[in-house]
């Protein structure tokens, strides 16, 4: 089951639409101030979650009157709105997630994000932030990547100390068994030449992210 996610971060609605057209999800979550895109695209979400702090009330007033659950929670919370949302994914046995509006102007909120991957990491699930420059998500073992024009660059960055094994093909720059410890930035801008390319580690998380300018 494919789940997108639209959080309250900065989305580029012209690429959300058409990144949309092609991509279809089984659920939508609308996570606080998300539910404003959602409504601007007109998709039809199956739940609304969030401490309601930052979205349009009349917007959210309209959505209370159709069939969608509606999760509230506390603004003094420990957990942000998008890694409640994550959870309310996997607790719904999402077998893939997409997360829309996880990169904004708040670097601290954008590195939360991707950190918060890890939930889904955990249990084996593909996770991913996408943007119209970026598309984010983590591996702890073997990824083939397809060769997406979309994209000119494939970066990869410890997401913890060290990351052991790492072995690339199908690159511009090709390493073998290679350590990625945290302070080394080696693994920025490759670039993909072969229709696939793959990349194994042994121990570790890496955060993977195609990228264009």
């Amino acid at each position: 089951m494919k789940t997108l996610i639209i959080t309250g971060g900065k989305i580029n609605k012209n690429f959300a639409k058409k990144y949309l057209k092609s991509n279809k999800y089984d659920i939508i979550i609308a996570v606080d101030k998300g539910l404003e895109t959602i409504d601007y695209l007109k998709l039809e979400p199956q739940y609304i979650l969030g401490d309601f702090d930052s979205v349009n009330t009349k917007i959210l007033e309209k959505y209370k009157t159709q069939n969608i659950k509606i999760i509230k929670l506390n603004p003094e919370k420990d957990l942000t709105d998008t890694h409640s949302a994550i959870d309310l994914a996997l607790e719904i046995k999402s077998t893939e997630i997409t997360i829309l509006g996880a990169i904004g102007t708040r670097l601290d909120h954008t590195m939360a994000n991707i950190h918060i991957l890890k939930q889904a990491l955990d249990k084996n699930i593909k996770a991913k932030i996408v943007n119209e420059k970026n598309e984010i998500e983590l591996i702890n073992k073997e990824i083939i990547i397809k060769k997406d024009d979309n994209y000119k660059y494939v970066s990869i960055i410890p997401l913890t100390t060290n990351v052991t094994g790492i072995t690339i093909e199908g690159m511009k720059y090709i390493i073998n068994d290679y350590t990625l410890s945290i302070g080394d930035s080696l693994g920025v801008s490759n670039e993909q030449i072969d229709k696939e390319a793959k990349i194994s580690i042994k121990t570790g998380i890496l955060v993977v992210i195609k990228s264009k300018d």
